[in-house]
């Protein structure tokens, strides 16, 4: 074998080495990549799908309020802002999640200064998320008995009393397992921002579970996302019920 040839195997030796770990290789607890990485992309995780979840909430309640107060049999009924509101929420909501993170680094850059990390994910998960809620917001409001909402008016009650001491009261239950899907939807959504720079477990997995062929890094992530989702499930479950009146 020539001098050339016996360096190009060497350096794609050198190179596949890289990618598959030899038995010898740290794995699991004595891995640096976990020891360094794995709880800070845990909490990064949180942070994002948290700080995600509340301002979707925060924007989403008002919207899903609207959609169903302007809708026909609605508490005032207006077809036409009906009509455009609901196409701009499903205009934005058929968009998969990974086009519109894309579609939105010039808005993310303008928000927040940056495209990377963690804090610039959450500008398209709410902006993403946001029509999603308002639906579920709607449909949650529009299953409550129309006898409350009518011993509300004829007792005096305003609208916007009736929109929030009445029809939010009455669908909290449902409007708790409602952010429970959220906030699960989003952990999935934060995977796929976590691919090109979010940050989180999907960038661990990616970068080291998938790139470099870390296979206990990818198991991790996965249980710990499933951990995450099984929690959040139970306790969204629990206040469901503390917060049922009925």
């Amino acid at each position: 074998m020539t001098v050339t040839g016996s360096a190009l195997l060497f350096e794609a030796s050198l190179k596949l080495s890289v990618l598959v770990a030899a038995p010898g290789d740290p794995r699991w607890g004595d891995n640096p990549t976990i020891q360094q990485k794995f709880w800070p992309a845990v909490l990064e995780t949180l942070m994002m799908v948290g700080s995600a979840s509340a301002l979707t909430v925060l924007f989403g309640l008002p919207l899903g309020l609207l959609l169903a107060s302007s809708s026909r049999g609605g508490l005032k009924p207006r077809a036409a802002l009906n009509q455009v509101v609901g196409v701009i929420v499903n205009i934005v909501r058929s968009f998969p999640f990974m086009i519109l993170l894309i579609a939105l680094l010039p808005l993310t850059r303008l928000i927040m200064g940056s495209a990377v990390g963690w804090k610039a994910a959450v500008v398209p998960l709410v902006v993403g998320a946001v029509p999603f809620f308002a639906r579920l917001v709607e449909t949650n409001v529009a299953a409550i008995n129309p006898g409350t909402i009518e011993a509300a008016q004829m007792m005096g009650a305003s609208n916007l009393r009736i929109q929030w001491g009445v029809q939010v009261r009455e669908a909290l239950p449902s409007l708790v397992q409602s952010v429970t899907v959220l906030f699960i939807t989003l952990i999935g959504y934060s995977a796929m921002a976590g691919a090109i720079g979010a940050g989180g477990l999907g960038a661990l997995a990616m970068n080291y579970g998938y790139n470099q062929w870390q296979d206990d890094v990818m198991i991790l992530t996965v249980i710990a996302i499933v951990i995450i989702v099984q929690a959040v499930q139970m306790l969204g479950d629990m206040i469901s019920r503390l917060v049922d009146h009925r």
